[in-house]
């Protein structure tokens, strides 16, 4: 693997994340703990957007142009308990599609990063 190489390319490029993507979103909505801060929201959107997101964070050739975390999630209500759940199920939908340890381990360091705007504190 070339030093070069993006977190991007690691993961498969857009149609690999695209796919991660719809695998996270079924397990995000089959969990009742979390898939009622969806009700409202049109998921096809959302998963481009999600796409979109995963796909720039991680080098890719995409400018995220979406809301700002903390804007974007403002109000929702979210808990500790629920940003980990939606971390869980990103990290076992990376590992469903054989991503690399190491991959997975980036970008979840990445969402991490994301924890305090997320849970707006």
């Amino acid at each position: 693997m070339s030093s070069e190489e993006t977190l991007y390319h690691r993961l498969g490029g857009e149609e690999q994340i695209s796919s991660i993507v719809d695998d996270f979103y079924e397990r995000v909505l089959d969990d009742e703990s979390v898939a009622g801060f969806f009700d409202d929201v049109d998921m096809a959107a959302q998963r481009a957007h999600q796409t979109q997101f995963l796909s720039a964070v991680a080098g890719g050739p995409v400018e995220y142009d979406g809301a700002e975390m903390r804007e974007a999630h403002e109000g929702l209500g979210l808990e500790q308990e629920h940003f980990a759940a939606i971390a869980t199920h990103l990290e076992a939908s990376l590992r469903e599609f054989d991503v690399s340890d190491e991959a997975v381990e980036d970008i979840m360091s990445e969402v991490a990063a994301l924890e305090d705007d997320i849970l707006v504190r």
